[in-house]
């Protein structure tokens, strides 16, 4: 699998999108509903997900499934499900606040029959899977977010070093420089942190925590450079047009995709032995 499907998406030759999300099941991933029964040499696939990123464009899917109809985490298992197969339908693209160059998208599946062999590990292992790809996940929006962040900075600082109000370019007033000085200390902090979980990384040590913490400031701290530059622009920011309304939508995803703020705060507290 990693030959047919993995190493062409590396290479840029194929689009892959994670089919996890459903309507009654995002931060709850052990709610999901979509059934994949085993018939055989194939597992017979039903149900439907909802705000997957490139689900009208993707190739492939590595979509969690549920397999056994008992509660319990060893219920789910993930597959790698080729979007040309019969039973598979993309119900329509969504319109979405930011992001808007990236698609997302909400899947059915009717009767699809997917290749037994398209079981990625053993059966019923496929939440644990999902979690442990989740971190990868959430470490990815850490340097996502800040160097957003830089760029937004730079941009608003181009702008104002030629705004003049009152006789001096914006880039003058002491109260917005030191609000960028504390911007971009905050941004060093998130930068030396991702170095940080690399290096636990690299010693194979459990980085869950640390990723929590990270992606949680990381989504609050692109959230308010956004909307602290954009509040620099004044009232030509808030045209649709102008570059900062789109960083100032875009960046609000951050506290919800790949495990929302509420959800890593949860993990740390469950982390530091607070529940």
């Amino acid at each position: 699998m990693k030959e047919t499907y993995l190493k062409p998406a590396i290479a840029g030759d194929a689009v892959t999108a994670i089919a996890v999300t459903e309507p009654d099941a995002g931060s709850d991933v052990a709610a999901i509903k979509t059934t994949a029964q085993r018939q055989g040499d194939y597992f017979v696939i039903n149900g439907s997900k909802t705000y997957i990123t490139n689900g009208t464009q993707a190739d492939f899917l590595t979509l969690l499934a549920r397999t056994r109809d008992k509660p319990g985490y060893d219920a789910f298992s993930l597959f790698v499900v080729p979007t040309n197969l019969p039973g598979f339908k993309v119900s329509r693209k969504l319109d979405k606040l930011g992001l808007r160059s990236s698609d997302t998208a909400e899947l059915f599946f009717d009767n699809l029959k997917v290749p037994a062999k398209n079981l990625i590990g053993r059966e019923g292992d496929g939440f644990i899977h999902q979690m442990q790809q989740f971190q990868h996940e959430r470490f990815a929006a850490i340097p996502m977010s800040y160097v957003s962040a830089e760029e937004t900075i730079a941009m608003t600082v181009e702008h104002i070093k030629k705004r003049i109000v009152f006789g001096k370019p914006l880039i003058a007033r002491q109260v917005l420089r030191h609000r960028l000085a504390d911007w971009q200390t905050e941004i060093e902090c998130l930068r030396q942190l991702t170095y940080h979980i690399v290096r636990m990384k690299e010693a194979r040590l459990d980085v869950t925590r640390e990723v929590s913490m990270g992606k949680l400031l990381a989504a609050r701290t692109v959230q308010k450079i956004a909307d602290g530059c954009l509040q620099m622009y004044g009232g030509l920011g808030y045209m649709a047009e102008m570059p900062i309304s789109r960083c100032f939508r875009d960046a609000r995803l951050a506290s919800i995709g790949g495990g929302a703020d509420e959800i890593m705060k949860e993990i740390i507290a469950k982390m530091e032995g607070y529940s």
